[in-house]
Order: C-alpha cells, then sequence, then structure tokens
C-alpha cells in the first residue's frame, strides 16, 4: 500500500495594478505606509480568527474574516479576500468540516499573500 502525503499549495493572486494604483494616487511613501499598515492588520487579525476558531468563537471569528477582506481587497489581495470571505460565510454555516478546511487555506492564503506583497514592496512598486 502506497500512501499519499498531500501538501496543499497556496497560490495568491495579487492585483499589481490596484497596487500601481494606489501608489500613483498617494505617492511612494503614503502608500508604502497604508501597505505597512494593511499587512500588520491583516497579520493580527489572522491570528485572531486562528485563535477564535480553536476556541469556538464562530462570532468574533466571523467579524475578523469579515473586517480582512475589505484590508486585503484595498492591497490587491485577490486571493486573501476571497477566501477571507469564504471563512466569514462559513463561520455563520453549521458546515464545521468545511469551516476547518477554510480556516486552514486562510492561514496558508494570508501567510503567501503577505509575503507577495512584501515582496513587491520591496521590488519598489
Amino acid at each position: 500500500m502506497v500512501v499519499a502525503k498531500l501538501r496543499p499549495e497556496g497560490k495568491v493572486q495579487v492585483d499589481r495594478e490596484r497596487l500601481d494604483q494606489l501608489y500613483e494616487q498617494l505617492g511612494t511613501s503614503s502608500a508604502d505606509g497604508v501597505v505597512s499598515r494593511a499587512m500588520e492588520e491583516l497579520a493580527v487579525r489572522l491570528g485572531k480568527v486562528e485563535s477564535c476558531f480553536r476556541k469556538g468563537n464562530l462570532d468574533e471569528m466571523q467579524r475578523a474574516a469579515r473586517s480582512m477582506v475589505a484590508i486585503s481587497d484595498q492591497i490587491g489581495m485577490v486571493t486573501f479576500a476571497r477566501v477571507a470571505g469564504d471563512v466569514s460565510a462559513l463561520a455563520l454555516s453549521e458546515d464545521s468540516a468545511a469551516l476547518a478546511a477554510c480556516v486552514e487555506r486562510l492561514m496558508r492564503i494570508g501567510e503567501n499573500s503577505l509575503l507577495a506583497i512584501w515582496d513587491l514592496q520591496g521590488a519598489s512598486l
């Protein structure tokens, strides 16, 4: 018998145009500040989602996930925004298996999205 170990990947999509527009509208210094604050806030809220999920505090988890949608969308984290929206919606459902899988996906996507934006920021948008 062969046992396969699955290693899910968290491929992300970043809307480079949205980031370029942000930098064009605000200027480099201001846009860097907006992006940095957004990334910090998303990292904090990712931790909150995970903590609330483990504690079974689904109402608070739903609010944290919902708030991440707007923040991630603002800086072009397309995949992150979509998955955070999925977690927000599933938190209100009774499908605990789907919620658990989606929270794990959000953790992977969140980390990879933050790294992708960090890399783009370092490449001088």
